[in-house]
């Protein structure tokens, strides 16, 4: 029986993925750069810093020069809940056989779970050792939430009780799986995603040529999106950049700079621990891994979604860092939604920072119900610029810290979101070596193992006869 994907052409998403790369061939990362510079320089000029128009005036300037970065940041939301599905389903798809999809799920849960623990941890361990909150003085913050009363915080996810957490449990498999993709219930999408690829591979090849032919249609619409989305990026920082600066100032970004410091030596920390994962278990060389994931890197650093690199991911994973193309293609929108390693890190270390900010205690109670909060609402969180900081809402709730905080720190969110989005998609590369030496090693190694006693077997039969 052909496989299902026959019907399908990927030559689509690889035009789109070497569209894409050819976006980092053009320096999209030194626009973006250059954009954030201009931006903040803008920014200052018209904000509390320096003044030089009245702060409506400026405000209503900051408005109007951010609706770019507004738009951009719509149009990869708009498209983030349609390719995450297509993608699972058609990653699902790709499978050789259902023995495979079974090893695979089990384990890559259990890694995604432990990596993301781990990555908490080391936030919260560089935050307690650096104490960045100590260097917040007490007339910024206050200059601060004063600037920041027209910014609502998000609202945080309210936690259930032990007595709804059955129900709770039970809630996550949609009922409505429409009115999940309407409300970005990300989880939900992409377990029913799973249940529909599953029930979709036991099909014959002739019932499923027609949903996965447009599904295929689907993923290349969508990326097609993504390509315009990437024109205006740089343009799209320039402004949002522009917008926050104007609001508080240059003075409040370089006071948290021991702020920015601290995540950006968090993330290298995670990033040495992928280089180990990978040495280790997948047998490759740090330097080589580190050079054939740079244009990924470099893309999402760019756009701050890992959704937006999707297909860059998937080339990446199987030309360069030669992967199977049905471990990939499960295993990339899957990580795309569910691992956020750099996100899960950022939010510790913003965590005991807003702590040390407002003077609260973190006891070993508090730091445990951190990290299980932070990895329990970091699955299914949507792969888009921001949604870090609306996460950051439910955990800071939960910690007893006041949300209002948040207003300091999301001056600075825009860079350390490209940041730590670069290590999301840095975080699912190495998975996927992984699960290539873990799942795809076992089957080369049983189709070995048979080959040889069928060798054998001749050897054997052979003076008999």
């Amino acid at each position: 029986m052909p496989h299902p994907l026959e019907f399908i052409q990927p030559k689509s998403l690889k035009r789109l993925s070497g569209q894409l790369q050819s976006l980092i061939k053009g320096r999209l990362w030194l626009k973006i750069l250059i954009g954030m510079a201009l931006g903040i320089g803008m920014g200052t000029l018209l904000g509390p810093s320096v003044g030089l128009v009245p702060q409506a005036t400026a405000r209503t300037i900051g408005n109007w020069v951010a609706i770019p970065g507004q738009v951009f940041l719509l149009l990869i939301q708009m498209i983030v809940v349609p390719l995450v599905f297509a993608s699972v389903i058609l990653g699902i798809a790709a499978s050789e056989n259902m023995d495979q999809l079974r090893k695979m799920g089990f384990r890559i849960a259990v890694y995604f779970v432990l990596t993301t623990s781990v990555a908490i941890t080391i936030g919260i361990s560089v935050g307690l050792l650096i104490t960045p909150g100590q260097f917040i003085p007490s007339d910024l913050l206050k200059e601060t939430m004063k600037a920041e009363t027209s910014m609502q915080p998000p609202e945080p996810v309210e936690r259930p009780t032990l007595e709804e957490l059955p129900d709770a449990i039970v809630d996550i498999l949609p009922r409505n799986p429409l009115r999940a993709m309407v409300g970005g219930e990300m989880l939900q999408v992409v377990l029913f995603a799973i249940i529909f690829g599953l029930a979709l591979v036991t099909l014959a090849p002739k019932q499923a040529k027609p949903l996965l032919s447009l599904l295929g249609s689907l993923q290349e619409v969508c990326m097609t999106v993504v390509k315009w989305a990437m024109l205006i990026a740089p343009i799209a920082v320039f402004g949002l950049l522009a917008q926050i600066t104007t609001k508080i100032g240059i003075d409040v970004l370089l006071g948290m700079g021991v702020y920015v410091g601290t995540v950006l030596l968090g993330l290298i920390l995670l990033l040495c621990l992928y280089l180990l994962i990978v040495s280790f278990i997948s047998g490759r060389s740090p330097w080589s891994f580190l050079k054939s994931v740079r244009d990924v890197q470099l893309l999402a650093f760019s756009t701050s979604s890992s959704a937006a690199v999707m297909p860059l991911s998937i080339k990446t994973a199987e030309e360069k860092l030669g992967v199977k193309s049905s471990i990939s293609q499960f295993l990339v929108p899957l990580g795309a939604t569910v691992n956020m390693d750099g996100t899960a890190l950022y939010q510790g270390v913003a965590t005991v920072f807003l702590a040390q900010v407002f003077g609260v205690e973190l006891g070993m109670d508090k730091l445990l119900l951190v990290i299980i909060t932070t990895v329990g609402a970091s699955i299914g969180s949507p792969a888009t610029p921001g949604v870090g900081i609306v996460i950051l809402a439910t955990v800071l709730t939960g910690a007893g810290i006041p949300p209002s905080g948040i207003a300091l720190i999301i001056g600075v969110d825009r860079i350390l979101d490209m940041s730590r989005t670069a290590i999301n998609v840095t975080g699912d590369l190495t998975a996927c070596t992984v699960m290539n030496r873990w799942v795809g090693g076992e089957e080369i190694s049983e189709n070995r193992l048979a080959a040889e006693r069928s060798l054998g077997e001749i050897k054997e039969g052979g003076p008999n006869e």
